[in-house]
């Protein structure tokens, strides 16, 4: 092992990239952040897209300042939110922009593919949960209203083509994968048959590596430069499974929560489970590190107060996420709640006036100032956190005994104690940066410096900047939980995602 291993975690959000420096030496992972740049989806020929222009430089502009810091760094690895890809011309230039994932387009798309296969042999051929945002609507739309498939030699999941742009590699990791709704994590193998029977070309479906895997020198100038002899390392591609991977869980059994744009809550577990409690609950198993499986839900997180800040940033009314945190405490808990994943937030648009019509359309108290339409979210995604709690513990017979907050959530005490309160659980928050560690650690782990995901977590849990909240019992609680399970399957009637 050597003294110090410098690697590089290149960490993409759906709000802000980043270019993060971690520093191992055999005892202490630190993070520091290096660059970080905004970059928002915009439309191109009718389509929501990412502008990976955009990305590209600025991830080698990044990596060209942690290069000229002077140490030798050993990898690159990218990892990004889940679904989005990229596709591929022969010659391995892209074919156009990546499209988003919030584009209506796949709104329809679900539609059609529920009355041509069902939801049941959706699910079952991938134990993934139906959700609108899944790759596989998104490919059945270029497929029917598009040429971009015609034009395509390859498809790679986000965070691969930002690989292939740094090393020329062709292949996509199997935890970004796994979030695609074509993918058998338990077989390790795309489901050819289901995308065949949805019109999509398999001819497209990359070959699928662990994450680990060594896809080769970074080329470019900056290879031939100042980071020569660096190599291009996959991490896990899916910012959750890299956040799972430094999630110091206190005993077994505990409940990841990874908290940013989308709140991702799961257990982790040796092996999917599909089944049809699974199935009805509309759970979805996506691939961890070293072959285990998340079994998680998706709920929409912190997007919800970024469209809220952002409206009333064009109202000339500009709040940091700490101001609407302090605003929020003030106000009564449980006044009112939504359903963070109605159709209702998925879009970008004016969110304070969508929640404030949910509200009303349900018959609730309407939320006026920003204080109490911040404390509406934070209480509602709360209320959901112990919605799916419920819900893995009736699928895998197991009730999490911790809760465990990594990402920019973990900052936001009023979340932390509001989590605790709702679940009944001790909340265990931290690390802030768990994904960028996660990303670090499969490098470092591949380059032989780190012994695996035990050790990995032990290292966060003795070097990370950890605290806990203690649940406060009320049982109004409770009586929201009911509330907004109610809710949430009245709305997912609406969209297609539950039987009528």
């Amino acid at each position: 092992m050597s003294a110090v291993a410098t690697v590089a975690a290149v960490d993409l959000g759906a709000e802000s990239g980043r270019v993060v420096r971690a520093d191992f030496d055999g005892e202490r992972l630190a993070v520091r952040e290096v660059s970080r740049f905004p970059h928002t989806p915009f439309v191109v020929d009718g389509i929501l897209r990412w502008d990976l222009d955009l990305l590209t430089r600025a991830i080698t502009d990044g990596l060209g300042t942690l290069a000229a810091e002077g140490s030798p760094v050993a990898s690159v690895g990218v990892d990004a939110w889940g679904v989005d890809y990229g596709l591929l011309a022969a010659d391995g230039t892209l074919v156009d922009l990546p499209t988003c994932y919030r584009d209506p387009r796949q709104l329809a798309a679900m539609d059609e593919a529920l009355a041509m296969v069902g939801r049941e042999r959706l699910y079952r051929a991938t134990g993934v949960q139906l959700n609108e945002i899944n790759t596989v609507f998104a490919l059945m739309s270029d497929a029917r209203t598009t040429t971009r498939l015609d034009r395509a030699a390859t498809l790679l999941m986000l965070p691969d083509v930002v690989h292939s742009l740094l090393a020329g590699s062709r292949v996509t990791e199997a935890t970004a994968a796994s979030t695609s709704g074509l993918y058998d994590v338990a077989a390790g193998r795309w489901v050819t048959e289901l995308a065949d029977d949805l019109g999509i070309p398999t001819r497209l479906l990359p070959e699928v590596v662990p994450p680990g895997t060594d896809l080769g020198p970074l080329l470019g100038p900056l290879g031939d430069g100042p980071l020569a002899g660096t190599r291009v390392i996959a991490p896990a591609g899916h910012d959750t499974a890299s956040a799972v991977v430094a999630t110091p869980f206190p005993e077994p059994g505990a409940l990841f929560i990874s908290s940013g744009t989308w709140s991702l809550v799961g257990v982790e577990l040796p092996r999917p489970v599909v089944t049809p409690a699974s199935l009805a609950a509309n759970l979805t198993n996506e691939g961890g590190y070293a072959g285990t499986t998340r079994l998680l839900r998706n709920v929409m997180g912190l997007w919800l107060l970024q469209e809220c800040r952002r409206a009333w940033a064009a109202q000339g009314r500009e709040f940091s996420y700490a101001e609407l945190t302090e605003l929020a405490g003030r106000e009564p808990a449980l006044r009112c709640l939504v359903n963070p994943n109605a159709r209702d937030f998925l879009a970008r648009g004016d969110m304070p006036a969508r929640v404030q019509e949910y509200c009303r359309r349900t018959g609730q108290p309407v939320p006026e100032s920003p204080g109490a339409i911040a404390r509406c979210v934070v209480d509602s995604l709360a209320v959901s956190y112990r919605v799916t709690a419920e819900d893995i513990a009736a699928v895998t017979g197991t009730a999490p005994t911790a809760v465990c907050v990594t990402g920019g959530g973990a900052r936001s005490a009023l979340l932390a104690q509001a989590t605790a309160d709702a679940t009944g659980l001790p909340v265990h928050c931290g690390p802030v940066e768990a994904t960028s560690l996660g990303n670090a650690a499969a490098q470092l782990v591949a380059l032989g410096e780190l012994g695996g995901v035990t050790d990995t977590r032990a290292v966060v849990a003795r070097t990370a900047d950890l605290h806990t909240c203690s649940p406060r019992p009320d049982a109004r609680w409770e009586q929201a939980a009911a509330l907004l399970r109610e809710r949430t399957q009245d709305d997912d009637r609406q969209r297609g995602l539950i039987p009528t």
